[in-house]
Order: structure tokens, then C-alpha cells, then sequence
């Protein structure tokens, strides 16, 4: 099967709702990680049929409060999810496959390709991606299920008693040492007593801009939420300069490359209210986004922000088509192996990430665990002020592969 589709699935599907009601005493799996590489980013040529699939209020476990910032990153999703598929069988592996959109080879092989080329990033990029497989003494692990998840994934294997706070305090410390310290605590509580797998995946990225913007020319401005609230905060400004601008699909925005030659960062400015925008999203928006951005003097002002989200999102992913995992009665992960209380079954996909922008450039971190329970200025250019909520990315310019996802909607 042709890998083309299987990340403007795993990105742009937005709303990933809950999981069924948990009925009777099952074994959980634990959060994972993995996932493949998408197409390079092409225009859009207009026909065939084009999947609806919104960033944002549903995406990502967006917070049940309208006007609060976002932020996913589902590059750490999708490789936790593509780990977790290696151990399902028959309707539960469908499932998986078809969210991904890929099948279970495909997206190991997209994930080893992404993650060399993740390793080799130039310039001052600081990339770091981790997996790591936790083992309940209880759980009989099938060796395919854990040779596929390391030789594929990088994958590290830790034996230990789920169920105590030394094992929550044992993951946590190790998506803190691969995130740089930005993620001291994935794991709030300590795992369920059927907990006998977390899948974890971590994500740290450090990115210098191509052009960095002055200091001199940041300048205290007045951002104005969708609820009509202003909050005086700090813009960036790049002095006015050549700038890969687009106008396209009811927005506006800029591709600020990042100095290594390969990833940027996506700032898009609906023309109307960014609620209304993100409900016409779908798997094509940000291929046709990246496709029409071309080099114009653009004066751009950017907020300096720091950003925040965590939360639950096997809600989100059940409505997106992945439910019998979460289903003890009916979940198959027959390929992962077996454990003495019952059957296995996703028991949660826990996120967080986190992200900073300023004038050198941005830095963001991820984790996701699945749980198995100037002068005078010409005037022929651009303006673009990004004053009010916007959406935004960390982006791979060649794959078209989003490393981090998120709305900016207040300070």
C-alpha cells in the first residue's frame, strides 16, 4: 500500500473522540509511539475527493474552552500509534492502518526513514525523538511485536512494576532527559492497576530562524482575542524583507525557514474567525498551504509566545475511527502478547507539548504515552499582522510532515 496519505490523516484529523466505556477487569496497553513520513507537499490539482478534517476546537483534545490556546504535536502521536499497531490483529488493525493510512510496513518503514533523517538535521537543529516500550512482569510480550517496535522505532525496553508511583516517576524522568527538561511530567498519576504496557514517545526540537528577527524591533502591541478582549504583548518584526508568502485556502500567512534547510515554521492568518476556518480544514490544507507560498516583501509581525497544551485524547481518536482498540470486549492485540487477567486494550493516549517562540527562533518538546488500560517602507509589499487568533506549525518542507501543531488565540 502507497504511504502518500498516512500523515495529512494522522495530523490534520482533528477531533479524536473517546473511547467506549471500559466494561469489566481487562489488561491496558500503554501509550506509544510512532509513526510514518508523508508525501512531499504538492499542490493540489483539484479533483478527487477531499477528506474534512479540522486542526483545531476537536483536534488534538482541543480544551473544552473556546479562545484557549492548542497545541499537538502529530509527528508524537502518529509514531505512538504506529508502535501500538504493530501489536494489533484483524478489526483493531484495520483501524489502525486505516487512520494512519497506511498499513503496519508502511508506516515502519516511513518511521525509520523519518526518524534517519530526523537524526541528521543540519545547521543548528537541536532533534531529538525517543521511544520507549514499559513491560508489567506480567505481560507475555510476542518478540515480533517487540523486535518490530525496536529495530523499527529506535524503541527502548524497560522492565517494570506498572502499577507504583516509582514506575510513573521512572517515565517521567525519562521524557524529561530526552525533552531537554521542557516535559518533567507526562505521566500526572500513577498507572491503573491492569497497566501491563505504556508505549511512550518523546519529542524535543530546537530550531534557529534562517533569518533571525532584531531584538531592537520588537515592539509591545495590543492582541485581540475572538471574544473582542485585547492583551497588550510583544511582537517580533522582521523590518520588512523577502518572505515566503501565501494567500490561499480563506488565509493568509508565511513559511519562516528554520537555518537547517529543511523544517519551518507555518503562521496562518484566516481572512474571517479561526473557529470558522479550522471547521473547513482538511487533509489537503496544509500541502496547498506550503504549495503557494512564494518569495514577496513582506512586513511581518509575529507574537513572542511560549505555549502549552496536555491532555487525553483517546475521545478524540475514537471518533476518528480507532474504537475497538479502546473496547476490552471487542480490542484484538492478539501480536502483542498476553497477560493473566484478560484481554489487552488501549486503556489511554496521554499528550503533552509544549513550545517557545522568540527572535532566535523556536523550541518545542512532545510526549505521547498509549496506554494498554525600518526606514521608509516601499510600496509595493505585503503586511501581515498576526494580532488576533492564528494557527500555526512546525513543518517538514520537504515531507510535509507536522511536528507540532497549535492555535494561538490569547497570551
Amino acid at each position: 500500500m502507497k504511504n502518500e496519505s498516512c500523515w495529512p490523516c494522522a495530523l490534520c484529523r482533528p477531533c479524536w473522540p473517546g473511547a467506549p466505556p471500559r466494561r469489566g477487569r481487562s489488561r491496558t496497553l500503554s501509550p506509544g509511539s510512532s509513526q510514518a513520513a508523508p508525501p512531499r507537499p504538492r499542490r493540489p490539482t483539484g479533483g478527487g475527493r477531499r477528506h474534512r478534517h479540522p486542526w483545531g476546537r476537536s483536534c488534538c483534545g482541543r480544551p473544552a474552552n473556546p479562545g484557549e490556546n492548542t497545541l499537538l504535536s502529530p509527528l508524537s502521536v502518529a509514531l505512538a500509534l504506529s508502535m501500538a499497531a504493530n501489536g494489533a490483529a484483524e478489526d483493531t488493525l484495520a483501524e489502525f492502518e486505516a487512520l494512519l493510512g497506511a498499513d503496519v510496513e508502511a508506516l515502519n518503514a516511513n518511521a525509520a526513514s523519518l526518524l534517519a533523517d530526523y537524526a541528521a538535521l543540519g545547521g543548528s537543529t537541536e532533534c531529538s525523538i525517543a521511544d520507549s516500550l514499559w513491560l508489567d512482569g506480567r505481560l507475555e510480550a510476542n518478540e515480533l511485536f517487540l523486535s518490530r517496535c525496536t529495530a523499527f522505532y529506535g524503541a527502548r525496553l524497560y522492565q517494570a512494576d506498572l502499577d507504583t508511583d516509582g514506575a510513573r516517576r521512572a517515565v517521567n524522568n525519562w521524557v524529561g532527559e530526552v525533552t531537554r527538561g521542557l516535559i518533567p511530567e507526562v505521566l500526572a498519576e500513577t498507572p491503573a492497576p491492569e497497566t501491563v504496557l505504556l508505549l511512550v514517545n518523546a519529542l524535543y526540537l530546537k530550531n534557529a530562524w534562517a533569518s533571525e528577527f532584531d531584538p531592537l524591533d520588537t515592539r509591545p502591541g495590543d492582541f485581540t482575542a475572538a471574544d473582542g478582549s485585547e492583551t497588550e504583548t510583544d511582537f517580533l518584526s522582521n523590518g520588512l524583507r523577502a518572505e515566503q508568502y501565501f494567500a490561499a485556502e480563506g488565509a493568509a500567512g508565511v513559511v519562516l525557514p528554520y537555518d537547517d534547510g529543511r523544517l519551518g515554521f507555518l503562521a496562518v492568518l484566516p481572512d474571517g474567525e479561526l473557529d470558522a476556518w479550522l471547521e473547513t480544514l482538511d487533509g489537503d490544507t496544509l500541502p496547498a498551504l506550503l504549495a503557494a507560498a512564494e518569495e514577496e516583501r513582506v512586513l511581518l509581525r509575529l507574537p513572542k509566545f511560549e505555549a502549552e497544551w496536555g491532555g487525553e485524547l483517546s475521545d478524540a481518536l475514537a471518533a476518528m475511527g480507532l474504537e475497538t482498540a479502546f473496547d476490552p470486549d471487542r480490542a484484538d492485540f492478539s501480536a502483542l502478547g498476553t497477560a493473566p487477567d484478560g484481554p489487552l486494550y488501549v486503556s489511554s493516549v496521554v499528550h503533552k507539548a509544549r513550545i517557545e517562540v522568540n527572535e532566535k527562533g523556536t523550541e518545542a518538546a512532545a510526549a505521547t504515552v498509549v496506554g494498554v488500560y525600518g526606514a521608509a517602507a516601499p510600496t509595493d509589499y505585503r503586511e501581515l499582522v498576526l494580532d488576533r487568533p492564528f494557527c500555526y506549525a512546525v513543518v517538514d518542507l520537504e515531507r510535509g510532515v507536522p511536528l507540532f501543531l497549535g492555535t494561538f488565540e490569547r497570551p
